[in-house]
């Protein structure tokens, strides 16, 4: 874990502590994002840095480094882990100061990072989701990734109640937007892929690289076409295929939305397909996804 509290890493998890009244802990004043650790390589961390540093700007918090010595860090703190699968979590919060309203006592702004192992391999497997009676949050709040995810909990927790794996929001004017921690796409009856636009929810760094991916499919005639645009529910549930994609699902097939089967029930073809054009990505993509980490 890094910390700049302490200025430095540490590797005992005893250690590996946060003060109290930093304003991310008792207020929620503070940004986080998350890349993956794959073969020692950090995939899209570049994407992900840029998007902390807006999310730290529409939090109004000024960053504790320049990106340079942000990225350096993080990849300094994932080389001394010595984690060859994971993923690497980080934050920047307003800071420790006090215990008030305003980040004004604050007397500078924080970097947490943290490296979390994990061997397991990405499912495949289809699975249900449900629409989230649980109001998602505003626009100003749904695109910056903030430590605000009490929604988002209790939108996950909805789902697995109902024996789902996760719920789906609806925006205010009723179209499709996304799930607690993942975008959601579809793939229509007439071979076009179709994602919710990125005005009201979180710009995800996984699914932007999914479209791009997708464009080879466009150009081997398997799909149609590509298209970011509002949809309906009737829409999303009468599409061939559904998935949900994410850094930490990657690409999902959903075979169930409430009780609407997707599809013919099964996993899609070109879910899968494009699963795999990550996983290939992950392992032997361009270097702007793909960052070495020294040994």
């Amino acid at each position: 874990m890094y910390s700049s509290i302490f200025g430095g890493i540490v590797t005992d998890e005893a250690a590996m502590v946060i003060p109290m009244d930093d304003h991310m802990v008792h207020r929620g004043h503070g940004v986080f994002d998350t890349a993956t650790i794959a073969n020692r390589h950090l995939y899209e961390l570049d994407q992900h840095v840029d998007r902390i540093v807006k999310s730290a700007t529409m939090a109004k918090i000024i960053l504790p480094f320049d990106r340079e010595t942000l990225r350096r860090i993080l990849i300094q703190t994932v080389s001394v882990s010595k984690c060859i699968n994971g993923s690497l979590r980080y934050w920047i919060s307003a800071g420790p100061g006090d215990f008030q309203l305003s980040p004004s006592g604050c007397h500078q702004p924080a970097l947490y990072a943290i490296v979390i192992e994990d061997k397991s391999l990405f499912d495949s497997k289809g699975i249900k989701v449900v629409t989230s009676s649980i109001p998602m949050k505003p626009p100003q709040f749904a695109t910056m990734k903030s430590v605000n995810y009490l929604p988002n909990a209790l939108s996950k927790m909805e789902a697995e109640e109902k024996g789902a794996y996760a719920a789906i929001w609806l925006d205010d004017d009723g179209f499709v937007a996304e799930g607690p921690s993942m975008n959601v796409a579809f793939i229509t009856k007439e071979k076009e892929m179709l994602m919710p636009k990125f005005d009201k929810i979180l710009t995800g760094c996984t699914a932007k690289r999914v479209l791009t991916l997708a464009e080879g499919l466009v150009r081997e005639g398997k799909l149609r076409g590509i298209r970011v645009d509002n949809m309906s529910v009737d829409e999303g549930k009468s599409a061939d295929e559904m998935m949900l994609i994410g850094s930490g699902v990657l690409v999902r097939p959903v075979i169930q939305w409430d009780e609407q089967v997707i599809g013919d029930g099964k996993e899609g073809p070109i879910t899968q397909t494009l699963l795999n054009f990550i996983l290939e990505d992950m392992k032997s993509g361009p270097s702007s996804v793909r960052v070495p980490v020294p040994c």
